[in-house]
């Protein structure tokens, strides 16, 4: 049976575009309809393929947004210069299009609900996607896991699943946000423009002593900083988890 899940995950499905929601000016979730899709668990991504009438196809990994519990998959996918799978998708893509996936993948940058240590997330951008996926899992499981999130983006508007966001620090007990803007601040923000930097961290996040599971996902430069801050603040490097794309690829 084992081996039966393990080629499942390994073989291409196809999926039926249900819907899809903007997210900013250059991300899109889309709803997927996979037949027999067997659950996830949140952290973990699939390739996703596209294949062109004249038999030319292209693929990318794209992290899952959606909790485990809920019945059909999404994926959030933020365009990227030159990229053919992000710009067809996010620009030319519409609810009935079929593509091909494969998966679950990864099994690391994952979050385990039965872990009761406090959580730090932190994004950087569309890092974000694979730890809303863990923020949607503790919400369905009505957890009590202490949950902060530190989201570093250009500003406001470039904030996906900001809305939502909103909703659950009001309504999922345990949860906080805080947020790092890069280039433009809401007006009254008592911090300027400027990279996620230690003392924001320290502010938003845990103490080290608290052992926290922390999760770091976004471009490679920018986990590669935060993952040597958590450090140098005394966090356990085996503790710190992370998850990196590069500037080119989409």
């Amino acid at each position: 049976m084992a081996r039966a899940a393990i080629l499942r995950r390994l073989s291409w499905q196809a999926a039926s575009i249900a819907e899809i929601r903007e997210e900013t000016d250059t991300a899109r979730t889309f709803v997927l309809d996979v037949a027999g899709w067997e659950g996830h668990t949140a952290g973990q991504h699939v390739d996703l393929r596209l294949t062109a009438d004249n038999g030319y196809s292209a693929q990318r990994s794209y992290s899952i947004a959606s909790a485990p519990a809920d019945d059909r998959l999404e994926v959030t996918v933020q365009r990227v210069p030159d990229g053919e799978v992000s710009g067809y998708l996010v620009d030319a893509a519409q609810p009935g299009d079929m593509v091909e996936l494969r998966g679950p993948v990864g099994g690391y940058f994952t979050w385990d609900p039965e872990e009761l240590d406090p959580v730090l997330l932190v994004a950087g951008g569309s890092g974000i996607v694979p730890l809303m996926s863990m923020i949607r899992a503790r919400g369905a499981l009505h957890s009590r896991v202490p949950f902060r999130l530190i989201y570093s983006t250009r500003g406001p508007g470039a904030a996906i699943y900001a809305d939502e966001l909103r909703r659950r620090v009001r309504d999922d007990r345990g949860l906080d946000v805080a947020y790092a803007y890069t280039r433009e601040v809401p007006e009254g923000w008592p911090r300027p423009a400027g990279r996620l930097d230690a003392a924001l961290l320290t502010a938003a996040g845990w103490p080290a002593d608290l052992r926290p599971a922390a999760f770091v996902c976004g471009p490679t430069g920018f986990v590669e900083a935060v993952a040597d801050l958590l450090v140098a603040q005394g966090n356990d490097p085996s503790r710190v988890k992370t998850e990196r794309f590069g500037p080119t690829g989409g």
